[in-house]
């Protein structure tokens, strides 16, 4: 072995000498770049830049929280593989939040925090970091607490297929978004939702083909979830104008499409579609004219931004 004391290593000699670059990309550095630096940013014409910035908020707030929620596992998963599993699913999710918070960001200025001290922090940041509850603009079934893993396998499993959805055709070859950055982000995001989709279905029909106790929990889970199932597919009026101007999807659009795969993992895993309505769930009866679109959310989303943005708040100056 040779004495990487005096001897200037290479690839070869050590494996660990790329850890001594400042690398903008390892992940513990401070040189962060935009992450839409080089790209084109310009609000294509005929779109309201606060429509698109709005829409991008949503979609962005969605995986934001999302992930943060089912980084909660790791550590916690039943056996490394999934463990493993859901950590990298975590990441793929906050890696589609950061691109679409800046792609606000870039759209409309207008939006992103303020912050008093005039802190350097990044706009993509400052909008994960700096708002409040009542400013996010995710699907409620983001922000529950996870529960059990047959809980979690079914949130992934109803998340990803409708996510899967409207990205899939925001990144269609034929007519995607006019927005050339959301439909980029599209195209790389249905790759990885492809994947979060099969994994929460081959876990699905596991657990449901599986034991009485595993059965009996994937089916406790799945009617925990299924009220908050429909606002998904609720148009928002900010949905409406960015499908009309040819930038977004309106959900409503998509329904059957993901009625359709559901109905293919319900049918293989003996599995009968749950009747429960949103009014079955108290905090989601109240708020019925209103949903996550709008601001308004479960306690959960709050007691899940004050560990989130915990530090950032405390240390805004702080570089990590």
């Amino acid at each position: 072995m040779p004495d990487v004391r005096t001897h200037e290593p290479d690839d070869h000699d050590n494996a660990y000498s790329g850890l001594l670059v400042n690398d903008a990309h390892w992940a513990f550095g401070t040189d962060f770049e935009d992450p839409l630096a080089g790209v084109d940013t310009t609000v294509p014409d005929g779109v309201d830049p606060a429509t698109l910035a709005t829409y991008c908020l949503m979609l962005g707030d969605d995986a934001l929280v999302l992930s943060q929620r089912i980084a909660e596992w790791c550590s916690n998963a039943p056996d490394l593989e999934e463990d493993i599993a859901l950590s990298n699913i975590a990441l793929d999710l906050l890696g589609q939040a950061r691109l679409l918070l800046a792609r606000a960001a870039a759209a409309d200025g207008s939006q992103v925090p303020t912050l008093p001290d005039g802190s350097p922090v990044p706009d993509e940041d400052r909008l994960a970091f700096f708002r409040d509850a009542r400013q996010f603009r995710n699907v409620r079934l983001a922000e529950v607490p996870n529960g059990d893993f047959a809980q979690t396998v079914v949130r992934i499993l109803l998340f990803s297929s409708w996510r899967l959805a409207l990205l899939d055709r925001l990144s269609d070859r034929l007519t995607p978004s006019r927005d050339a950055v959301l439909a980029a982000v599209a195209v790389k995001a249905v790759k990885e939702l492809t994947y979060h989709r099969d994994f929460a279905g081959r876990w699905f029909l596991t657990l449901a083909r599986g034991t009485i106790e595993s059965r009996r929990r994937l089916l406790a889970g799945l009617d925990e979830l299924w009220p908050y199932w429909s606002e998904l597919f609720e148009t928002h009026d900010v949905e409406r104008a960015a499908a009309r101007s040819g930038v977004g999807v309106d959900p409503a659009d998509v329904a059957a499409d993901v009625e359709a795969v559901l109905d293919q993992v319900f049918a293989a895993s003996g599995v009968d579609r749950p009747e429960l309505s949103p009014l079955a769930v108290p905090s989601l009866a109240e708020t019925q004219t209103h949903k996550g679109r709008d601001g308004h959310h479960t306690e959960a989303l709050g007691e899940l931004l004050a560990e989130m943005q915990v530090v950032a708040r405390a240390h805004p100056r702080g570089q990590w």
